[in-house]
């Protein structure tokens, strides 16, 4: 077997040739004819971030059918964790298992099964087959629910399903200046806390919500607050009017009240800046010591008509290296008072934040006995520092160049 060249661009090429259901086929039979690969699989994580669905082939794509993994203490869980490349011998051949990931978000892996022990060319040629795969999903997933379809392992409730598209497209995001990551759980049965981010030339800006109420009726509210809140930061409003704006869209909408958190962090000189709508108080874990941030505390949106004064914007204490977890009273109240949070953060202090979310929400959703009364939300930022000062100083994050790293694990 022989890598050869970069097969990157004849790869995309083709995958845009091909129907976007069918675009992942092209690596599949690509591996196939360049190395004479037994079996190629995608598998896709699903919406709780515990299991994959292994979407092999077109036609069982199409008939909705897909082999479900649990991912706890399996190979794949290892590879989604570590971001490494897995090979062994098997008696049916080798077997490859490759992250397929962009920027952090952890779409899923890329399993091969080879004819013999493949050189370094081959598993480069694999590694960047698992690359291309990343972009053609998210391209792809534009024009087709194959991709969706995939993530569930059941039928989101109608509220859940509205919820979803308020989300940003991607859960987490690397950058040079930070990392960062969000959870939340009920997965199937959302029923109001939304996350936003968005990073432009100079600002990450944060936002997490929590409308009142559940089922629909928390769902539209959030539809409303979250519209509210990213045109107003999409029309260049600061956070004293982007509070004020989703404040009043909720009056004039008749949608009751929200808490929420909006950060805006300027990734230049790393001044960062925060409202607090009624919220829980946020953690920053500093040199591993997890602290709660005591902000002062505004009224939440929808209530200023009662209490009419305006939100205050604050300085917010962050420096490199330093994890600061954002999250909604789902995980304090009921089930959540059960789990000791700044313990859990300091545990999982070297855990990338996609893999720290992941723990946190999880914790609650399991004191709960897996029926929870109230969504749990998290979102962990990662800070390595602004962009002229930037380094990376024990977050435990995982890189781009870190996902391309191998090891070698002999079964």
């Amino acid at each position: 077997m022989s890598g050869g060249q970069s097969g990157l661009p004849r790869l995309l090429a083709a995958a845009e040739t091909a129907a976007p259901a069918d675009a992942i086929d092209v690596i599949a039979e690509d591996l196939r004819r360049r190395f004479n690969a037994a079996k190629v699989s995608f598998l896709i994580v699903d919406l709780t971030g515990k299991a994959v669905a292994r979407l092999s082939t077109a036609a069982a794509a199409s008939e909705r059918e897909a082999e479900r993994i649990p991912l706890f203490g399996s190979v794949y869980e290892e590879v989604i964790r570590t971001q490494r490349l897995h090979q062994e011998a098997t008696s049916h051949g080798h077997r490859v298992i490759v992250p397929v990931t962009n920027r952090g978000d952890a779409i899923g892996l890329l399993e091969v099964l080879l004819p013999a022990d493949p050189g370094e060319a081959v598993l480069d040629a694999v590694g960047e087959a698992a690359h291309a795969l990343a972009y053609i999903v998210i391209a792809n997933g534009r024009f087709t629910d194959l991709y969706a379809w995939g993530k569930r392992s059941r039928p989101p409730t109608l509220a859940a399903e509205i919820q979803y598209q308020l989300l940003p497209p991607s859960l987490s995001c690397e950058a040079a200046q930070f990392t960062l990551s969000g959870n939340l759980e009920p997965s199937e049965d959302l029923s109001g806390d939304t996350f936003d981010y968005t990073q432009d030339r100079d600002t990450l800006h944060v936002s997490v919500t929590d409308p009142m109420g559940h089922d629909i009726d928390a769902a539209l509210a959030a539809t409303v607050l979250v519209g509210a809140l990213r045109g107003a930061r999409r029309a260049g409003a600061d956070l004293a009017e982007q509070a004020h704006r989703a404040d009043q869209a909720l009056i004039d909408h008749g949608r009751g009240h929200a808490t929420g958190q909006l950060l805006r962090i300027n990734l230049h000189t790393g001044r960062a800046r925060l409202v607090n709508a009624g919220h829980p108080w946020p953690l920053r874990m500093r040199e591993g010591a997890v602290e709660a941030i005591t902000c002062e505390v505004d009224h939440p949106f929808g209530l200023s008509e009662l209490t009419p004064h305006p939100y205050r914007v604050q300085d917010l204490d962050l420096r490199p290296g330093d994890r600061l977890l954002m999250f909604t009273d789902g995980m304090l109240e009921r089930h959540g008072e059960k789990v000791d949070l700044a313990a859990l953060v300091e545990r999982t202090r070297n855990l990338h934040p996609r893999e720290t979310t992941l723990a946190l929400t999880s914790a609650v959703r399991d004191a709960a006995n897996g029926r929870l009364e109230d969504d749990a939300t998290a979102v962990c930022l990662d800070w390595h520092g602004p962009q002229e000062t930037q380094r990376h100083v024990g977050s435990g994050a995982d890189t781009q160049q870190a996902s391309a790293a191998r090891t070698k694990d002999q079964s």
